[in-house]
């Protein structure tokens, strides 16, 4: 479905709100809650929507580096839910996996989360319950994680970009959240592209004026493909981990469904002229996702480049000499259909597994199986290869750890905790199994988790 190209049709837009920085910010308790947000433009109705505390995204929670965070759910919803912390590294018990890492909160319970922080960075929080459709319906919010010395910046932006699929007819949420088209294929794609929950707002700013940009891909599975205009910036960190020297970005920013990316940028526009954040669509070209009205200078001239942000803990790259090599096809999907697979405990044909919903498998198991697809004890470190044997790309999100992405030369990039594997390439990484529990490893295009493409690995 897409929306008409009319006056009342949809253009992508923009949001970013400037952030205070305090001590600790956001609610002490997250109640996921239906509500109403005007998503489309004026003119349409506002959206119904699941909610944390009744806004899309949910409350910013921002907190020191070295700090204990907790926060009460309240699940005042019709369905149960859970809250996990993606990319944080943290306790298995607080992951918020429901079915693996605790029992999913029922319609009017709530459960306490509680943990330390030790990594500075951008995370966000989201619904792990059903998440296909939960996200989708809005729960889904940022964290943000302060270094004790911020970096050389005027500005710190939180940018959380998302699509909706949206009825045009209605400006209701498209049903559809099983739909075997989707799942089978790219995912839930939306017609309405924003940030921060908003389709038109501009963010101003100053001739010069260096801002930290804090990119989210929270939709459920597009993959974003930007670039810089008006703006000259350096990647400082991705997933949450820095980069041991700032990165010019010269080329595309490409952040697949879950991925993050700090940018600080100087903005080069003069007084008057266009600047912002430009996503690809298509055939219309390029678009502003997240527009910059400048307006006066700050200084006369440009700073010199930013240093490098503070290191965060346990980012030593591991020694791979040795060390147990693992593979794990990605298989499935339309035009690649599965022949069979393991699921719930008994091997299936291809009707069978469609029959339940599972267009997908990792390894020849489709969703998670009673035993994990690895046991690798602590500290132990390990290779692991993506072959992605589909047509489509796959984000691959490991819980509770971060690794790096192991070149053909055998040199290891930063530290991420999601990577894009596109169709018929291969992709391998290097972790150190450095976090002990039950560990979720899937796709984060939500509709190919929902469909099989779930596993999990146990850190002794």
């Amino acid at each position: 479905m897409s929306l008409p190209l009319s006056r009342r049709g949809f253009c992508t837009g923009l949001a970013a709100l400037p952030l205070a920085r305090p001590a600790f910010a956001g609610p002490a308790e997250l109640a996921a809650m239906p509500a109403s947000v005007q998503l489309a433009p004026e003119g349409y109705p506002a959206t119904g929507v699941w909610s944390y505390g009744g806004s899309v995204p949910g409350p910013l929670i921002r907190a020191p580096q070295g700090t204990r965070m907790a926060r009460r759910l309240e699940n005042r919803l019709d369905v149960p839910t859970s809250v996990h912390w993606h990319g944080l590294r943290i306790d298995n018990a607080m992951d918020g996996v429901a079915g693996l890492t605790q029992d999913a909160v029922p319609p009017g319970g709530s459960f306490d989360y509680a943990f330390a922080l030790p990594d500075a960075g951008t995370y966000w929080y989201h619904a792990h319950a059903n998440s296909m459709e939960q996200v989708a319906r809005g729960l889904s919010g940022a964290l943000v994680v302060d270094e004790p010395s911020p970096p050389d910046i005027d500005r710190d932006e939180l940018l959380m970009i998302d699509d909706w699929l949206i009825d045009p007819e209605t400006g209701q949420l498209a049903d559809g959240f099983a739909s075997p088209m989707a799942r089978s294929h790219g995912g839930r794609l939306g017609n309405l592209a924003g940030v921060n929950g908003r389709w038109d707002f501009a963010l101003e700013a100053k001739q010069h004026e260096r801002l930290r940009l804090r990119l989210v891909n929270a939709a459920n599975a597009r993959i974003f493909v930007l670039r810089l205009d008006g703006l000259a910036g350096w990647t400082v960190a991705l997933d949450g981990m820095p980069l041991e020297t700032p990165e010019p970005v010269t080329a595309e920013i490409v952040l697949a469904p879950a991925q993050r990316a700090d940018l600080i940028v100087d903005v080069t526009a003069q007084d008057g002229v266009p600047a912002g954040l430009l996503m690809q669509a298509g055939q219309d070209g390029w678009k502003t996702l997240a527009g910059v009205r400048v307006t006066g200078r700050l200084a006369a001239r440009p700073r010199e480049a930013p240093a490098p942000l503070p290191p965060n803990p346990r980012m030593d790259r591991p020694v791979l000499d040795g060390v147990r090599s693992l593979a794990m096809p990605l298989q499935g999907g339309a035009m690649r259909g599965l022949e069979s697979a393991r699921f719930e405990g008994a091997e299936l044909d291809v009707g069978a597994l469609a029959a339940r919903g599972q267009y997908w498998a990792l390894a020849g198991q489709a969703g998670p199986g009673a035993d994990p697809f690895a046991r690798l004890s602590l500290d132990e470190a390990v290779r692991l290869r993506f072959g992605n044997a589909t047509v489509f790309p796959h984000a691959m999100h490991l819980h509770g750890m971060h690794f790096r992405v192991v070149a053909r030369d055998g040199s290891q990039g930063p530290m991420r905790d999601t990577v894009l594997v596109l169709p018929g390439e291969s992709t391998e990484i290097a972790l150190v199994a450095d976090n002990p529990g039950k560990w979720l490893l899937h796709c984060h295009m939500l509709g190919h988790a929902a469909s099989g493409m779930t596993t999990w690995i146990e850190v002794a």
